[in-house]
């Protein structure tokens, strides 16, 4: 069992996510991590980054690195 699954996880969406319930992601801090997984699927898979690795892909993607 990972940390991931056993930890009593405070989730939480961005201000920016609408209530129509639309592509999200939600995210927990962890000691020395941030966790991910979809909003859609609580219960699926969830990835974990180190903090620094996580600010790098928020900064990303804000820059529109990701935009298709």
């Amino acid at each position: 069992m990972s940390t991931l699954d056993s930890a009593p996880l405070r989730w939480r969406k961005s201000t920016k996510s609408g209530s129509d319930g639309g592509t999200c992601i939600e995210v927990a801090e962890l000691n020395s991590e941030v966790a991910v997984r979809d909003s859609k699927d609580p219960e699926g898979p969830k990835l974990a980054f180190g903090r620094a690795a996580f600010a790098a892909l928020a900064r990303d993607i804000r820059a529109g690195r990701y935009d298709r």
